[in-house]
């Protein structure tokens, strides 16, 4: 008897644990219609790019090579944490952007403080698992300040961090996820969360506004769940502004499309790392690489672009500290000064001014 207990009670710890990781918040799906979806999977945008198969996959290659990369962190990528305290209080009436790490940033727009993606912790993956971060985020989870909104792109650990969402310290915050998302933060807490479908909106006071619009991407939180949940990009229309924050997405001639209806585009943020994944793929279709990201930003006319996801974790095999060069190289190709291509420090704060000089 003594032996089943224990056993019911182990069974039932790592239950809870599971849970706790988001590996099992995505079992139940609520019947509900979208046109992105077909046969209960989310789709990506019509002429997306796909895999065609050809490819040679070797996941343990890949792993090998991956733990190959050395990590030569350059002195000035990281600003000191009593620095960044000091910036913020400067800042406190300024409209502002600052860089947490990978996709995680602060975008301050008069009474409001949005965080994306909020990822905090030392490992992007279940338990122990994943890729470990090299930078701590440039401020503690405790230590940030008051958020009011969250905009949650999509459910990948890199970018979906169950452990920070149940020690987010403003639980009242609103939350704005893609469609099927809302059960990650309900079960950690939230009350407040709007659940949107490409091309839906939300106010927010009376000078703010976001849409979600497509990416193209995927989703997948466990061996189970692949697509379906929904993922996506966020334009933020602030007063006379518009910010577009991306999922992580590859190329696609829907940015076409997104250019003609939101554009021009005054700040672009896009994914500029995490693009070499040979053996596995010859081409990442679902990463652009710092070019393809630049050629987005011409597509939806955008006169700034930020590179993000990058810096913080090894998610595949070109040198940590190859995306902002080839990014910035890239910027003439395409018609942009190098100036209009703008990379952040960790912890660095630019003043929305300060970047559309």
């Amino acid at each position: 008897m003594k032996y089943i207990i224990l056993k019911i009670i182990s069974i039932k710890f790592l239950f809870n644990l599971l849970i706790c990781y988001g590996f099992f918040s995505t079992i139940n799906y609520a019947k509900e219609f979208s046109p992105n979806m077909i046969d209960d999977k989310f789709q990506n945008p019509p002429g997306s790019p796909k895999r065609d198969g050809k490819g040679k996959f070797s996941y343990w290659t890949f792993i090998k090579e991956k733990k190959k990369i050395k990590i030569e962190i350059p002195s000035d990528h990281v600003i000191d944490k009593e620095t960044i305290q000091y910036t913020l209080d400067q800042n406190k009436n300024n409209d502002f952007i600052m860089w947490i790490g990978h996709a995680t940033f602060l975008i301050k727009l008069g009474n409001n403080m949005i965080i994306t993606d909020p990822v905090f912790s030392k490992n992007a993956g279940p338990f122990f698992f994943g890729p470990k971060r090299y930078v701590e985020p440039a401020i503690s989870l405790n230590k940030i300040p008051k958020i009011n909104l969250i905009l949650q792109t999509h459910n990948h650990y890199d970018h979906l961090d169950i452990k920070a969402l149940k020690k987010f310290p403003y639980k009242s915050t609103s939350v704005i996820t893609p469609l099927k998302m809302k059960q990650y933060f309900s079960s950690t807490g939230f009350k407040n969360i709007k659940e949107l479908d490409w091309y839906q909106n939300i106010k927010i006071g009376s000078d703010l506004k976001v849409t979600l619009i497509p990416a193209v991407h995927w989703s997948k939180r466990t061996p189970f769940d692949t697509n379906k949940t929904l993922w996506g990009s966020f334009v933020i229309e602030y007063k006379n502004k518009k910010i577009l924050f991306t999922c992580d997405t590859g190329s696609g001639k829907i940015y076409n499309d997104i250019g003609k209806k939101f554009g021009p585009i005054d700040i672009l943020f896009i994914n500029i790392g995490a693009y070499d994944f040979r053996p596995m793929f010859e081409k990442s279709i679902y990463h652009t690489t710092p070019e393809e990201a630049v050629e987005i930003g011409k597509m939806v006319n955008a006169k700034k672009i930020i590179g993000m996801h990058w810096g913080t974790f090894i998610l595949s095999l070109e040198d940590p500290f190859e995306p902002p060069k080839r990014f910035k190289n890239s910027a003439n190709y395409f018609g942009y000064n190098k100036n209009d291509l703008i990379l952040f420090k960790i912890g660095e704060i630019k003043t929305i001014n300060q970047i559309l000089e």
